[in-house]
């Protein structure tokens, strides 16, 4: 919490109240001008473009601050994406789950083809290391991409690809809640 307060030490309103109104637009569909009403309701007076600069400033924080206490993920991961709709733009979410069902990491891009899958990969292996086995479904971009991280391995260290659509059940019924927050 030190990075936080450290963030927004030169501010006028009480860290508390920020990281709730960050907490508040972030956990619930509230737009900043709800958010600016329900903190008026309870006496503090704060404009909605205050309250965006605050989500701005504060979220790559509470970003980097989750990372290190995130639990290790598991070495065996099921990856897929979904197509949702984004503010009113459709969009793919790359997601990617252990064993557990603990989700690793998540990347949201406009487009489905083996960079964005090769990004989501790189992007996952920097955070939480390499996986010995990735079950996918027969996506060609995903194939593709693990064809390239695998490209300069040993057999040996390689990362072992399944490609099976009831393997991946962990993750496609995960699926189901997502498309019902993101409308």
């Amino acid at each position: 919490m030190s990075l936080i307060r450290n963030a927004f030490s030169r501010l006028h309103y009480p860290v508390d109240i920020m990281a709730q109104c960050v907490r508040w637009y972030l956990a619930y569909a509230l737009s900043l001008r709800n958010l600016e009403e329900m903190m008026a309701e309870r006496g503090i007076v704060v404009d909605h473009s205050t309250l965006h600069r605050w989500v701005i400033r504060l979220v790559p924080l509470l970003d980097k601050v989750f990372r290190q206490h995130k639990r290790t993920a598991g070495r065996r991961w099921r990856m897929d994406e979904t197509y949702i709709k984004v503010k009113g733009q459709w969009k793919y979410l790359y997601r990617a789950v252990d064993t557990a069902g603990q989700t690793i990491d998540f990347l949201l891009t406009a487009k489905r083809d083996s960079a964005a899958a090769l990004r989501f990969f790189r992007k996952a292996i920097r955070h939480h290391g390499e996986p010995e086995v990735v079950t996918i479904d027969k996506s060609g971009a995903n194939t593709a991409a693990l064809a390239t991280l695998n490209a300069d391995k040993p057999d040996e260290e390689a990362i072992t690809v399944r490609q099976s659509k009831y393997l991946n059940n962990l993750i496609e019924q995960d699926h189901r809640n997502i498309g019902d927050a993101s409308n």
